[in-house]
């Protein structure tokens, strides 16, 4: 059973069998030259399936054969896969779009967006994508009509995309460097939790140390006090007894004088 790509918004015609591994079948050859040119593609960093563009006449309209399917293929290049040996290629539709087609291309649109769950409003990839497959298929139908006005929606598709590439690396290094400053700012954070774990020890230490002078200050003044009074009290004796001796020498020296002072 065959396995095609996701479903898309740009219509494509039926895919067709180029190539098998049995051998049989001439698609061998041309698989190799599509791959072949994707890689030369690649090398010039160019999208792959991109190709010169067909020269215009005169009167500015394309002048090769097959006209529609060459600008075509080279705006949406064809969608190629394996499956079990087997090489598919599905190019692009060249049918004409009705304007019951671009109604039935609103409703699909709307029909995905809201089967994928696509966000109404912020970045989201599901629903950018969306709505670059439905441009992509306006401009299918628009380069039908008018091929030139195509190539000219191809230029507006590629700066939109290249502008939104542009803005889409911007916002990953402005993402990165705010997760660089984040983390050098939890570094940050951790080396400062450190710091006053640190200095939170050292101030209850000293506060230990305060306490302990306090109290050694306070032994100090008391026993000081102790020996103050001690020391006033025994002054205190002493002088009471030199009174007590000095009142006794003038009594006993006023008893010895008295009769002396008689005869």
């Amino acid at each position: 059973m065959m396995i095609q790509p996701a479903s898309s918004l740009v219509r494509y015609d039926n895919p067709v069998l180029i190539s098998r591994s049995d051998g049989q079948g001439s698609g061998i050859k041309n698989l190799q030259n599509i791959m072949k040119n994707k890689a030369i593609d690649k090398k010039f960093n160019q999208p792959s399936g991109a190709k010169k563009l067909p020269p215009v006449d005169d009167k500015g309209r394309l002048k090769t054969p097959n006209q529609t399917e060459d600008v075509l293929n080279s705006i949406l290049p064809p969608r190629e896969w394996d499956e079990q040996g087997q090489y598919w290629i599905q190019r692009v539709s060249s049918s004409p779009a009705t304007r019951l087609d671009v109604i039935n291309l609103q409703e699909q649109l709307d029909h995905m967006l809201q089967k994928r769950q696509a966000r109404e409003t912020g970045i989201c990839p599901v629903r950018r994508e969306l709505y670059s497959q439905c441009f992509d298929e306006l401009i299918r139908q628009v380069t039908i009509n008018c091929q030139e006005r195509g190539l000219l929606l191809l230029r507006v598709r590629d700066e939109i995309r290249m502008s939104i590439a542009a803005y889409q690396t911007l916002y990953e290094s402005s993402v990165a460097f705010g997760m660089r400053k984040a983390l050098q700012e939890e570094q940050g954070k951790t080396d400062m939790e450190i710091k006053i774990k640190e200095l939170e020890e050292e101030k209850a230490l000293l506060e230990q140390q305060v306490t302990e002078l306090k109290a050694k200050c306070e032994m100090i003044e008391k026993h000081e006090a102790e020996q103050r009074a001690m020391e006033e009290r025994k002054h205190a004796e002493e002088i009471a007894f030199l009174k007590k001796t000095n009142v006794q020498l003038k009594t006993q020296l006023e008893g010895i004088l008295s009769p002396q002072k008689k005869s």
